[in-house]
């Protein structure tokens, strides 16, 4: 009697034990391959948390990165005395702006067009967060400013002055931008079209990300910064890489136009 060689089950996040694993110096481009790693390293599965998306693959080194800057920059300044009342809440706001800010875009990031409704949910908290980050920047700077009024100080004498103002713009730009898109494509000529604009958010989402690790990293330079709170650089920069590295590699190149998607 033949014998038949029974059906090997259906493993869908794993290599079946008995089955030879593909080589991946070959692989075709994937519209879900991140910017570094395989296809599929950083994407969302079915049924899993939305918030494993806040530290999945290289996610979780963003994480450290932040709780590096928190710490790193919050310490000194709170254990500072005195703690002046228009200048101690600016860095803490920017600070927290940057954590709701990185949060909102490694929490869409995985998300891909064979899950909608992930992708939708995922989408609607990025929207928030984003604008719940834009108010904490535009509080912060309001702080800020409001501080150089009141002891006669001027407004722009450092490169983070003008990196913040140039930061705050953008980020308001970008948050429009998005609205738009998101909410009346109308103004972008209707719905096909206005998708077409997704891939330019996310271009000027990250330039903008990028300026705002330049913004915070520049304000370890500041006199106030250096020379009474003693921050330590080294920490600064070294959060900063680790957010960015946390962040860019899980870009989806088919999000980017880079691949079809």
């Amino acid at each position: 009697m033949a014998s038949t060689t029974p059906s090997l089950p259906h493993l869908p996040d794993e290599i079946h034990p008995h089955q030879e694993q593909p080589d991946d110096s070959h692989h075709q481009p994937n519209e879900n391959e991140p910017l570094l790693g395989r296809p599929g390293d950083a994407i969302q599965r079915p049924n899993a948390p939305m918030h494993r998306n806040l530290y999945l693959g290289t996610g979780i080194l963003a994480q450290t990165g932040l709780l590096l800057l928190l710490l790193t920059i919050s310490i000194p300044l709170l254990t500072h005395r005195p703690l002046p009342p228009l200048l101690t809440p600016h860095p803490l706001l920017q600070l927290t702006a940057l954590l709701v800010l990185t949060e909102a875009i490694l929490l869409l990031q995985p998300t891909t067009k064979s899950l909608p409704a992930a992708k939708t949910r995922a989408a609607k908290y990025h929207a928030l967060l984003q604008l719940l980050s834009l108010l904490l920047f535009v509080s912060g700077t309001a702080i800020i400013e409001t501080n150089k009024h009141a002891n006669k100080l001027p407004h722009f004498h450092s490169a983070h002055a003008y990196f913040g103002v140039a930061t705050v713009s953008l980020l308001a730009v970008q948050y429009l931008f998005g609205f738009t898109i998101y909410l009346t494509p109308s103004v972008w000529g209707g719905g096909d079209k206005a998708k077409k604009m997704w891939k330019w958010h996310r271009y000027l989402g990250y330039g903008v990300l990028l300026l705002v690790l330049a913004t915070t990293g520049s304000a370890a330079w500041t006199e106030y910064v250096d020379a009474q709170l003693g921050v330590s650089k080294v920490g600064v920069v070294l959060g900063l890489v680790l957010v960015a590295g946390g962040v860019f590699p899980r870009i989806q190149l088919g999000k980017l136009g880079l691949r079809e998607y």
